[in-house]
């Protein structure tokens, strides 16, 4: 997305926003508003990827850092693609300089430029995936995860227009036989539909408390990456959001993603 697009974006979610403040509202509100949305009844996922702890081990090795290659696994996510242009995934890397268009590159420190930096589904607080599908194929749960149903999929591509992160991906053929080995305990999928990271929200079906571990996070060897209850202060999640900096990515596209970065 270029950055006028961006730009008018970002005026679009915030129009509403700036004019209400115009009105009298006091600033402080639409402040809060973000801590109201962490204090619901049940739990809001979220996760925490620290970039320079995944350059010191993964950021060595040569094709998919071990989070992807778990989980593309598991999820039965195609992986013989040659084409580049039909490629499948879930989790990947992608330089620093495209994770966060938005910091000038001119002044970056040397251990950051070019840094391959995970990426995923950042499962947005204020997704607009599902707000441009027709067939609510794509919806956000209570606790914060934006889900896939391929079996109501229409093929319409518009989630993938309309993610601003590049974290869906079209099934261009039947992946089938463009898995290495299919996983029974995961669905395979169809041509013609769309498909992303869910958090191995499927995890919760085997869990007696309802919580879980992504396969990203449970195989990462530098522990980088850090899976938490969002609304909850004694999280290990909230504890590092309060003590370390951490950024977003395109943050003024209004989004709000669930996804934060450790730079």
């Amino acid at each position: 997305m270029s950055g006028e697009t961006s730009r008018r974006v970002f005026l679009q979610t915030t129009g509403a926003a700036v004019l209400g403040i115009g009105c009298g509202i006091p600033l402080v509100r639409a402040l809060a508003s973000e801590i109201e949305d962490e204090q619901g009844t049940g739990p809001r996922w979220a996760m925490v990827v620290d970039t320079r702890k995944c350059a010191e081990t993964c950021g060595k090795i040569d094709g998919s850092p071990p989070c992807a290659a778990a989980c593309h696994r598991i999820h039965n996510v195609p992986t013989k693609i040659e084409d580049p242009k039909e490629e499948v995934k879930w989790i990947w890397t992608e330089p620093y300089e495209h994770t966060f268009p938005g910091r000038d590159p001119k002044y970056l420190s040397d251990d950051l430029r070019g840094q391959d930096v995970l990426v995923l589904c950042n499962h947005c607080e204020n997704p607009p995936c599902v707000r441009v599908c027709p067939t609510q194929a794509t919806w956000k749960r209570d606790d914060g995860i934006v889900m896939m149903d391929m079996h109501r999929c229409i093929g319409c591509r518009y989630c993938i227009v309309g993610c601003p992160y590049g974290s869906r991906s079209f099934n261009w053929k039947d992946p089938r036989p463009h898995i290495e080995e299919v996983d029974d305990d995961f669905p395979t999928r169809s041509k013609g539909v769309v498909e992303k990271c869910n958090f191995c929200s499927e995890k919760a079906r085997d869990s007696a408390d309802g919580t879980w571990t992504p396969e990203c996070v449970a195989v990462c060897p530098e522990k980088a990456l850090i899976w938490g209850d969002i609304s909850d202060p004694e999280s290990e999640l909230r504890k590092t959001l309060a003590e370390r900096f951490t950024v977003l990515r395109k943050p003024e596209l209004g989004t709000r993603p669930r996804v934060f970065y450790l730079v």
